[in-house]
């Protein structure tokens, strides 16, 4: 189990459209994604988990990957949510 802390750096924080994108990505990897705020964690490949977090910008969250692939999950979902949703 992998997992880092981070801060939501999105002014608009992780809205419909990048909570979407971010699930897709995560849907790509095999290993579990979750994320957790506030004492909350969700499966970070449900839109509606993410959607229920309601991360603005300057939230702290923990993203965690467990599995087979965790590294490689954990780089390019923190680099998501580091601002690079493109």
């Amino acid at each position: 189990m992998k997992s880092t802390e981070l801060v939501i750096q999105q002014e608009e924080g992780l809205h419909a459209r990048p909570a979407s994108i971010f699930v897709r990505a995560a849907a790509r990897f095999k290993c579990d994604v979750s994320l957790t705020a506030g004492g909350t964690t969700v499966n970070g490949k449900s839109i509606m988990g993410l959607l229920m977090l309601a991360l603005s910008a300057g939230t702290k969250v923990t993203l965690t990957t467990d599995g087979v692939d965790e590294q490689e999950a954990l780089v390019a979902l923190r680099d998501m949510l580091s601002g690079n949703f493109e």
